[in-house]
């Protein structure tokens, strides 16, 4: 696999709370440079993005990072970052309701935010070190009934990031309508091949670039 190869599946990743202008900026030039799949930001600098770069794929986060936000306010982020030029949403579920068993409601605001996404791609972060093995089965089967496009490992944020096992479950379990992210720690080239052999379609990172390229890793 070449690093050109690589890097068309990269979402190129900053979603640190403290990230500059000069940062976003840095991050979307490699993205063009370097052909990532997308560059993954905060919703704030989506407007920005959109303005400065405007061939870029620009992916921003909903109910991010802890995904305990109403479903209503989810929606009006959704509304907001695509009317300012998102061109994927990442969003994350509520971890609340799936341990309490609400799996109705889950499902439902995943199929909410799709039906306002629309063709464009929506991503379910599922936050896999939270989870026992039966909720991420369970999880394959929500996503997969949905209308999702993929099924996300982790924020970055959480306890762990990307687990190679996660991923053979999601494989094991997810409808061929389905892709798979995995995001949060994956820092070789090594891992990266190991997760895109394995059925990951995207890796989220802040450290691939830098990587296959010779430049400063970043931390995500």
């Amino acid at each position: 696999m070449t690093d050109q190869e690589i890097l068309h599946r990269i979402d190129h990743t900053l979603l640190k709370a403290v990230s500059s202008w000069a940062e976003i900026d840095k991050l979307c030039a490699e993205a063009v440079e370097f052909k990532t799949a997308s560059v993954c930001v905060p919703p704030s600098y989506v407007r920005s993005i959109r303005q400065a770069y405007r061939e870029l794929n620009v992916c921003t986060v909903i109910g991010f990072p802890l995904g305990y936000n109403s479903s209503a306010v989810k929606l009006k982020e959704a509304e907001i970052a695509l009317a300012e030029g998102a061109g994927e949403l990442d969003m994350v579920i509520n971890l609340g309701d799936l341990k309490n068993r609400f799996f109705d409601r889950v499902e439902a605001e995943i199929f909410a935010l799709k039906k306002i996404t629309g063709k464009k791609i929506l991503k379910v972060i599922v936050e896999t070190c939270y989870l026992e093995e039966e909720e991420k089965i369970r999880l394959c089967k929500i996503v997969s009934q949905s209308g999702a496009d993929y099924i996300k490992t982790s924020t970055g944020f959480g306890t762990a990031g990307a687990v190679f096992e996660d991923v053979l479950l999601f494989k094991k379990h997810i409808t061929e309508t389905v892709k798979i992210k995995a995001a949060g720690g994956i820092k070789t080239r090594e891992d990266l091949v190991k997760f895109i052999e394995a059925g990951c379609d995207r890796i989220g990172t802040s450290s691939a670039v830098a990587l296959l390229t010779g430049g400063p890793a970043g931390s995500y």
